[in-house]
């Protein structure tokens, strides 16, 4: 008998696929949701069964909780799982499940107010012993009381969105002159974004990493943790490169930043999949930064490298299922990267490139994982966030997981909107990158990682395989020199939407 009788999936693009399919792979029956813009998106034509929310707008569409639970209730689905952004960290919304009768694949809302407020979850953290970052454990309610705050810890500081995340809703202060103006703008920019105009303000580490550990726990009072995964390489605030285990990080340093987290889940009443994280400094000491109380974008290096598979965990502890496993039964094994695939422009501050996708060959091979959401011919909509698929490669040790994603972004060939494959193949013959001497400002400090590749990269990387091949070349590049930059203002001398509306949706 299946666990649930039917789970739908409260999601898109390339998270809603990987949930489809741990949903076949338990035999349950699943249902897709769509919006008017994803109407022929990869995740709808997958699924044995899909729903309308609503026009293109999240807010209309994958925001909207009403008609989420509508969908649930004439498909007669009696969970939800909500992938990750969206409604994934909305406690409100995991209460309405339960008010409904349909049960919500993810953390109790009472847990997820507790950790999903970044000023709750540091008070959380601090309760179960955990390091904080020296700061306010209470909003501001004045530039003044920041002032004096940041006095006492000393500068540089960072004001910090208490509803926030995604790289959104934060500014680093560098002096008390700053302090007044920097208060208005991430407290106006965090009302915007998250409704939630509430401010705390933490020490600015200098040359931080960022390190997560992932946890599971479930309703019976088990809780283990999975390892943890480096996630410094960032643009924006946002991550773009993951990896575990975490290089040059002492078993000692690792099992105490473990501990902590599990210790941070038990105070907080956790279940189901989460992943606490944390930043360390250069002199070894880790700090909590905040909990992500759902599945993590970077979840498939864990899966990779421990053979777990999370998201049926999830579902089975969300079923009233225990824990399978023991702490002693979790081990890993080798080493994988996570490379996320987004339609933007390196050269350009990483801002996102629409388009339609006129070609796409993913890799294959050893050790190589694709968790994508698209196909060829599909247009990557405006309104949402440009991430395309996940490239995963898991080798022995780090050396090995390495040349494999070497490997497997040469393989990757994907045309129409502009993307970021160029800036990954330079990164990973970066010898500070290789060698794992990096942290947080590693992009920003290495400049030709993200200058534009030389005239000859492509065809070296693919090599010479016939002269129809090469003419093939030499006429697209003819082409190209009489096209506009960007192939998303050839439509009419129209500029991109994305350039106009300056979006950027990133979870």
């Amino acid at each position: 008998m299946p666990l649930f009788r039917k789970i739908l999936i409260a999601n898109r693009g390339e998270i809603a696929v990987r949930l489809l399919r741990a949903c076949r792979d338990l035999a349950i029956p699943a249902v897709a949701v769509y919006s008017d813009a994803d109407r022929a998106a990869r995740h709808v034509l997958l699924a044995e069964e899909a729903r309308r929310l609503g026009p293109a707008p999240a807010a209309e569409s994958y925001l909207n909780a009403a008609a989420i639970l509508d969908a649930a209730r004439r498909t007669g689905a009696d969970a939800i799982h909500p992938g990750y952004g969206f409604l994934a960290e909305n406690a409100g919304f995991a209460r309405a499940c339960r008010e409904a009768g349909i049960v919500f694949i993810g953390p109790e809302p009472e847990a997820m107010e507790r950790l999903g407020d970044k000023i709750a979850a540091r008070q959380t953290a601090a309760r179960a012993g955990a390091p904080v970052l020296p700061g306010a454990l209470e909003p501001l309610d004045s530039a003044q009381a920041a002032r004096e705050r940041a006095r006492q810890i000393g500068y540089p500081v960072l004001l910090k969105a208490a509803g926030g995340g995604g790289g959104k809703g934060m500014r680093r202060v560098a002096g008390e002159a700053e302090m007044q103006s920097a208060l208005a703008q991430v407290s106006g920019e965090a009302q915007a974004a998250f409704g939630d105009g509430r401010i705390y303000l933490e020490k600015a580490l200098s040359r931080p990493r960022h390190i997560e550990v992932q946890i599971l726990a479930d309703r019976h009072g088990h809780c283990l943790h999975l390892g943890e995964r480096d996630c410094s390489l960032q643009r924006r605030h946002q991550k773009i490169v993951e990896e575990t285990p975490a290089p040059r990080l002492a078993p000692a340093l690792r099992e105490a930043i473990c501990q902590a987290a599990l210790a941070i889940a038990a105070a907080a009443g956790y279940t189901s999949a989460g992943t606490a994280e944390f930043l360390l400094d250069e002199d070894g000491k880790f700090y909590f930064l905040e909990m992500n109380t759902r599945l993590q974008v970077e979840h498939p290096i864990t899966e990779m490298a421990t053979g777990r598979d999370l998201v049926e965990a999830q579902i089975r502890i969300a079923a009233g299922e225990p824990l399978a496993w023991r702490q002693e039964e979790i081990t890993a094994r080798g080493h994988a990267f996570e490379c996320r695939i987004y339609a933007e422009d390196p050269e350009n501050d990483f801002f996102p490139s629409p388009g339609r996708i006129t070609r796409w060959r993913a890799p294959a091979g050893p050790g190589v994982r694709e968790d994508a959401g698209i196909y060829e011919g599909w247009t990557v909509p405006l309104e949402y966030d440009p991430l395309l698929s996940k490239l995963i490669a898991w080798g022995e040790n780090r050396g090995q997981a390495a040349a494999r994603m070497r490997r497997a972004l040469a393989e990757y060939e994907l045309e129409g909107p502009r993307h970021n494959l160029d800036f990954f193949r330079r990164l990973f013959e970066e010898p500070d990158f290789l060698a794992g001497r990096y942290d947080t400002g590693y992009i920003q400090q290495h400049g030709a990682v993200t200058a534009p590749a030389p005239h000859a990269e492509t065809p070296a990387r693919l090599g010479p395989e016939s002269a129809a091949v090469a003419a093939a070349l030499a006429a697209a590049e003819a082409a190209a020199q009489a096209a506009p930059a960007d192939p998303a203002e050839s439509d009419r001398g129209r500029p991109s939407p994305w350039r106009l509306a300056s979006r950027w949706t990133g979870n």
